[in-house]
């Protein structure tokens, strides 16, 4: 079986994190997302398919030196082409029953039960669909009883909303699907899904955990939901030299001395932090240097980049450009 990642964003929402890294590669607890969401599909898929064109030369050089355990196909868009373009361009990739996600969604969704739900109902895709308490800002999906999809409302006002749930970018299609995408840029959700409601559109709902990471408040609320779920092994953690840990947090090969970590912090290798440093609630990426007395608060810190002494960087990303 194959899946396809829908990885062609340019992370604008992220920048000036993502001039430098595509947000496939930056870390949630330890993994990159891309990675992450490859670790989630079920063993019966074979073949993974990234769909991108933001710094693909970074993600191939990435896979060559860390494969992933399956086929990996990447197939680049000379512009963005939205979702249903997206697959349009890997059409030739695809020729049975395939998953599809968005390549910035961590959740706790079995793939495994939603394959067996999607070949009971027999339809030509299959919408994971989430709850929330507050759909307005949401595409809403309208299900019948038998879980079918009746109909979609965009962002509507909470109380004429017709249900609470919402779209989670995870999709289980047949290949004939691809025939209602025409060329160009095109959106499933606007586009196709509406064209194919009389073939058998049908929603699968889950709870436990979804975030989509295209912001750092979201980011930062999946690392800290990674966190929570996989805490670090305690081996990893060693104080010494009068620093402070709070778990739950992550470190490796980290220099420091005197500093206070977390909660929830995540601190790649080869970082060094100056005595008195603290952070809490963030991300610190390789290379980046705090000096002393600075303090991180709810940020993302780019490779390399430099926190001057006593400097404080709060509800921020800072990157090198």
């Amino acid at each position: 079986m194959k899946a396809v990642i829908l990885a062609g964003g340019l992370g604008t929402r992220l920048r000036p994190l993502t001039y430098s890294v595509p947000k496939s590669l930056v870390p949630v607890a330890g993994k990159p997302l891309v990675v992450r969401i490859i670790d989630s599909l079920p063993p019966a898929v074979d073949t993974v398919i990234l769909a991108v064109s933001h710094m693909c030369n970074a993600l191939e050089e990435y896979f060559a030196t860390n494969p992933c355990g399956r086929k990996l196909v990447l197939v680049n868009e000379t512009s963005p082409l939205g979702t249903g373009g997206a697959l349009k361009n890997v059409s030739d990739h695809l020729d049975e029953c395939f998953i599809a996600m968005n390549g910035d969604c961590i959740a706790s969704l079995s793939l495994k039960h939603m394959l067996k739900q999607h070949r009971e109902q027999g339809g030509i895709g299959t919408i994971a669909l989430w709850p929330v308490e507050d759909p307005s800002a949401f595409g809403v999906v309208e299900l019948d009883r038998s879980s079918r999809v009746l109909d979609f409302q965009e962002k509507p006002k909470r109380e004429e909303a017709r249900s609470n749930l919402i779209n989670a970018g995870i999709y289980i299609f047949e290949p004939e699907i691809l025939d209602y995408i025409g060329k160009g840029v095109v959106s499933l959700e606007r586009e196709v899904f509406p064209a194919v409601l009389d073939y058998g559109l049908f929603g699968h709902k889950f709870t436990g955990h979804w975030t989509d990471c295209g912001t750092r408040e979201n980011f930062l609320a999946a690392q800290r939901k990674l966190l929570e779920i996989e805490p670090p092994p305690a081996s990893i953690m060693k104080p010494d030299s009068g620093w402070t840990f709070l778990s739950p947090s992550l470190m490796r090969g980290v220099a420091m001395k005197g500093a206070r970590i977390g909660p929830y912090a995540c601190i790649e290798p080869c970082v060094h932090i100056g005595e008195g440093a603290e952070v809490v609630n963030s991300l610190i990426m390789k290379g980046v240097v705090l000096g002393p007395g600075s303090k991180v608060v709810n940020s993302i810190i780019g490779p390399g980049f430099k926190v001057g002494e006593g400097e404080e960087v709060a509800d921020a990303i800072m990157a090198i450009k």
